[in-house]
């Protein structure tokens, strides 16, 4: 099996992949992570008698193993359909089975304990045609090879893993200027709510812009000057986090940019991009040196949204995800947006950018329309005000969405027909009771529209830019989605 490691549009390195061993060592390279607690199925395309390695799919290993057979259905055909999508179904494939003991078990319990699942797996895959020529299990440093005919070859103990980046292919993909970024428990401690005393001042800090930002926002005069003094705050803290000397190591890098960024300013930010329009402009700091302090921004104010205010996460883990891809991090990416999906499930525009992402659809038509609606409102400032070319601000408002206008297209989508604006006259708005039993603040709920897959019974639908409701003190619960 070979594995192309490209360092330019002319250079590739190909290495070959002989054993299991081999194949074991290649799993963090081959997903940019090192995965845990994971089901991974890699596609193999059958190339002048060789297999060459293609799309790769990953699920959390559920507790239950009743739930075994309906995961190694979903994952095995998304695999196949998603390659089919791209032009070519898979000949094969290799699965892995990646999970630490635990409570007491030793990694050969490890082993023989997700057997069963190793085996529905192969019968999925079988079932489409597409037979698994290699299942591995790693654990705690060893790995296990299912396909083993069992005559002696493999020692019961597993093999030793061995030392990571001393291998071959790590050599080659080290060359190639590729990346193991840890596991994805690291890159999602670094756009999880903060669970330290400092989380008390910051959820005060919110409360307290809560009362001034949302009566704002659903005035109609009020919501064009909140708009423009959000986005001035975020560019004026992103000049300031670009300004930060450089340290080494992301936790010690998330520590700095937190120190940088005081609480009032967080939450007037948190508060005020729940405001579609604001996001959307926002959004467009998503390449150059705008890129880099923008996604450093957006991923500390995911990490201050806490206590009652975890479903305001949506927008800033959107527009992480969003600079994540735009950038090339289709791993951070991914991880972000389902995690603003958990954070709120009817967030269209993090639902259609997870979908565009994982279709491996090409960031490049919504960077564009981005482009063009900023350069398009430039020169709107700049040209004379008359009756015939007047718009209502620099912000937009009267403008149609981004997420309508450049939002992805994925197969078999079509454009949504626009509703016409209706009145707002603080409709959008309902007080909810908090935890203490005492009436709570009115909380924004950033408008988003419906959901693609249609609204369900009681399901309130929005597609102005300005509609906020109130969120209730619990905050989002679940727990990300795995693609």
């Amino acid at each position: 099996m070979e594995h192309r490691a490209s360092t330019g549009p002319c250079e590739e390195h190909q290495v070959t992949l002989r054993t299991p061993a081999e194949l074991a060592d290649a799993l963090p390279y081959l997903l940019g992570y090192r995965p845990e607690d994971s089901i991974v199925l890699v596609a193999l395309h059958d190339r002048d008698g060789r297999g060459r390695f293609g799309g790769r799919a990953r699920l959390g290993i559920p507790a239950q193993a009743d739930d075994w057979p309906a995961v190694a259905e979903q994952l095995a055909h998304g695999l196949v359909t998603g390659s089919e999508r791209r032009g070519a179904g898979p000949e094969s494939m290799v699965a892995f089975l990646c999970q630490d003991p635990s409570g007491g078990e030793s990694a050969g319990e490890v082993m023989e304990r997700l057997r069963p699942l190793a085996q529905l797996l192969r019968r999925a895959c079988g079932r489409l045609d597409v037979p698994v020529v290699e299942a591995l299990c790693i654990s705690d440093g060893r790995f296990w090879s299912y396909c083993c005919p069992g005559n002696g070859c493999c020692s019961s103990e597993g093999e030793a893993m061995g030392m990571p980046g001393t291998s071959v292919l790590a050599a080659a993909a080290t060359y190639a200027g590729l990346q193991v970024r840890g596991t994805l428990r690291e890159l999602r401690a670094r756009l999880t709510p903060w669970e330290t005393a400092a989380a008390l001042p910051q959820e005060e800090a919110l409360d307290a812009a809560n009362r001034e930002v949302v009566p704002r926002i659903l005035d109609e005069e009020g919501r064009t000057a909140m708009s423009e003094e959000t986005l001035e705050l975020a560019h004026r803290l992103m000049r300031r986090l670009a300004a930060a000397p450089n340290v080494s190591g992301t936790l010690q890098a998330d520590l700095r940019d937190d120190e940088l960024l005081g609480h009032e300013d967080v939450a007037t930010l948190v508060l005020g991009l729940q405001d579609r329009s604001t996001r959307d402009r926002a959004a467009e700091w998503m390449e150059d040196d705008e890129a880099g302090p923008a996604l450093r921004l957006w991923r500390a104010l995911a990490r201050r949204c806490v206590g009652a205010y975890r479903e305001h996460a949506a927008p800033p883990l959107t527009l992480a995800g969003w600079v994540a891809w735009s950038s090339g991090d289709e791993l951070e990416a991914r991880e972000a947006l389902a995690m603003a999906l958990a954070a709120d499930r009817d967030y269209l525009f993090a639902r259609l950018l997870h979908q565009a992402c994982n279709e491996g659809l090409d960031p490049e038509s919504i960077r564009r329309c981005l482009r063009a609606e900023r350069k398009n409102r430039g020169e709107a400032l700049q040209a004379p005000a008359d009756g015939s070319s007047e718009r209502r601000s620099e912000n937009g408002a009267q403008e149609p969405a981004h997420h309508n206008t450049c939002a992805p297209r994925t197969p078999g989508t079509s454009p949504r027909r626009r509703r016409r604006a209706r009145p707002e006259a603080g409709s959008g708005v309902r007080v909810t009771r908090r935890s203490s039993g005492t009436l709570g603040d009115r909380r924004p709920r950033s408008a988003d529209g419906p959901s693609p897959a249609g609204d369900g019974p009681g399901r309130r639908t929005d597609n102005t830019s300005s509609r906020t409701r109130a969120r209730r003190g619990t905050g989002g619960g679940g727990t990300a989605g795995e693609t």
